[in-house]
């Protein structure tokens, strides 16, 4: 039986560089507009601390802010950092956010990668994975209705306690990020949907959704009836040429953002416990930065006519994946070019996967 196919956004404060805080705030909730308009499922947040690679401290605080200004629409987040987090207040927001909420959360939970952000919090990286474990553990006690108490190697709950407000579980679907093939049975081991970012050749992405697949099925669980999501870029043009020059106009800062961010020339990552296997993909981040350097990862990214971004989605539903988030919103991108390549999409690409974009329009 074939699986529904389902298409939400990223979000992001971005436009040109040097715009104003504030005003990258007013970007989001215009994109958040613009995509509910087309027709998309659900807009996206990233969490990101101290430079311009995704200024968004507090996705859930956003998210609540969002779901009042543009009813309807689904959140989800790639990722919420949960390391960063005190368990129980973890679990508190996300329950409130889903009685503010009107549409399906996507929690999607990761234990972060960059070595300034862990060192600005105060944590030890190498926690990281535990840390992440826990904040999942408590926050399914915690939504669970039932009076809980923890004990962790992080968390020493003193009293059982019931978490008020009691979440809308029916709208929460929890997500683990899997940023590296090592990572996909630990998602799947932790009855976790896969959330993936298009980094790796079909044949990688391939065995991630098998060894998940296997990891959950193991646990007892159904991965049959689980959401499968990638985060990939998509760029319409009227020809191959075109939409490959619109990447390579756009995306190298964002690449050279990246490598700034997770301060790629200093090869921190081969000598942290958990996370060597990131030396060498932030080691290619300054390469990636040259545009003549980027077409092998553009192979792996949706680019071309709609027809042939249409052959390309097919491959990635032909392994397994249903679930995809349109990822426009890159540092430096305006508004004009982030909302034309949304509006192509949704109107040229994504009608034979989910008829209902048939159905709708929007200017721009």
């Amino acid at each position: 039986m074939s699986r529904a196919i389902n298409f939400g956004f990223s979000v992001a404060p971005v436009d040109a560089i040097g715009t104003p805080d504030e005003q990258l705030y007013q970007e989001v909730i215009h994109d958040c507009a613009f995509g509910k308009q087309l027709g998309y499922e659900s807009a996206w947040f990233f969490e990101h601390h101290f430079t311009d690679y995704f200024p968004t401290p507090s996705p859930l605080l956003f998210m609540a802010h969002i779901a009042a200004r543009v009813p309807h629409l689904g959140l989800g987040t790639c990722v919420l950092v949960s390391p960063w987090y005190h368990p129980i207040r973890f679990a508190e927001e996300i329950s409130m956010l889903s009685l503010l909420a009107d549409a399906p959360l996507h929690i999607g939970i990761g234990r972060g990668t960059a070595k300034l952000e862990y060192d600005a919090w105060g944590l030890d990286q190498e926690q990281a994975r535990e840390r992440w474990i826990e904040a999942i553990d408590v926050t399914r006690l915690a939504h669970s209705g039932e009076p809980f108490q923890y004990q962790g190697n992080f968390l020493s709950m003193q009293r059982k306690v019931k978490m008020r407000p009691d979440a809308r579980r029916d709208r929460i679907h929890l997500h683990g990020a899997i940023g590296s093939p090592q990572s996909a049975g630990v998602i799947g081991e932790m009855g976790l949907s896969p959330l993936v970012v298009a980094n790796f050749p079909l044949p990688i992405q391939q065995n991630v959704l098998d060894t998940w697949s296997q990891a959950a099925r193991a646990r007892g669980g159904n991965p049959d009836a689980m959401r499968r999501t990638i985060m990939i870029q998509a760029y319409v043009g009227d020809t191959d040429e075109d939409a490959r020059q619109i990447v390579k106009t756009h995306v190298p800062q964002f690449f050279a953002l990246q490598a700034r961010h997770y301060e790629a020339d200093r090869h921190f990552y081969k000598d942290i416990k958990g996370y060597e296997q990131f030396e060498k993909f932030f080691g290619n981040l300054k390469k990636m930065a040259d545009p003549d350097q980027m077409d092998s990862w553009i192979d792996l990214q949706l680019c071309g006519t709609a027809e042939n971004c249409a052959k390309q989605l097919q491959r990635y539903v032909d392994i397994g994946f249903d679930s995809f988030i349109v990822h426009v919103a890159t540092y430096g991108v305006p508004r004009a070019v982030r909302h034309h390549l949304l509006a192509r999409f949704a109107r040229e690409v994504a009608p034979a996967f989910d008829a209902k974009f048939g159905r709708k329009t929007a200017a721009g």
